[in-house]
């Protein structure tokens, strides 16, 4: 059993996985921001940075997808790999940050992987819009989140609804957390490990 938690920066993607971790005595695999050497230089000079740092999470989470497969084990994963290619890699070449040379040779390496793994047995996508983000983006105090602009978390949450709109490779929860609290309301993630259960039932 697979299940990834998707969603936008500040969309509570680490916590859900936390409690649900928990709840259900699964494994976590959770993004590696703590290790990645690129991230700080990335938010202070994209262009520079936005290959080597995609390229970076592209392997990571391609390892992570093996190693839950590979285990046998049940596993909540924190962000997924189709994310990188599909939403954060795309945008930046949008926004003139990622040379078109280098998104191709990006999207190269994902059509190569993609090629090897298996997708969620269920998807959960946390919809949050931008001021709930920037709440929690604020909250968590992370000092390389701070530089963040606005019309960067806006392209990315357009890009997140055009991408789940179109998302066909398995079973698809979603999540409005504008109006939860789940962090800290046991009520408001009970609603959402019943929603979890309703979809785990299905798949067997």
């Amino acid at each position: 059993m697979h299940i990834a938690i998707a969603g936008n920066i500040g969309s509570g993607k680490t916590t859900l996985t936390t409690k649900l971790s928990k709840h259900y005595k699964w494994e976590a695999h959770y993004e590696d921001v703590e290790n990645n050497p690129y991230l700080n230089d990335f938010y202070k000079d994209m262009q520079r940075w936005s290959f080597n740092l995609q390229v970076y999470f592209l392997n990571s989470r391609f390892r992570q997808i093996i190693n839950i497969r590979e285990s046998g084990e049940k596993y909540v994963q924190d962000r997924t790999i189709y994310e990188d290619a599909f939403i954060f890699a795309p945008n930046l070449h949008a926004m003139g940050l990622m040379s078109s040379r280098d998104f191709d040779n990006y999207m190269e390496f994902f059509n190569l992987m993609d090629g090897f793994i298996k997708s969620p047995d269920l998807l959960i996508y946390l919809r949050a819009s931008v001021p709930t983000l920037v709440g929690q983006i604020q909250k968590r105090g992370r000092e390389y989140e701070t530089s963040i602009r606005l019309d960067y978390l806006t392209r990315l949450n357009e890009r997140y609804e055009a991408w789940i709109g179109e998302y066909t490779k398995g079973k698809i929860l979603i999540i409005d957390v504008d109006d939860m609290n789940f962090a800290d309301e046991e009520e408001d993630l009970g609603k959402i490990i019943e929603k979890i259960d309703a979809e785990i039932n299905g798949l067997f």
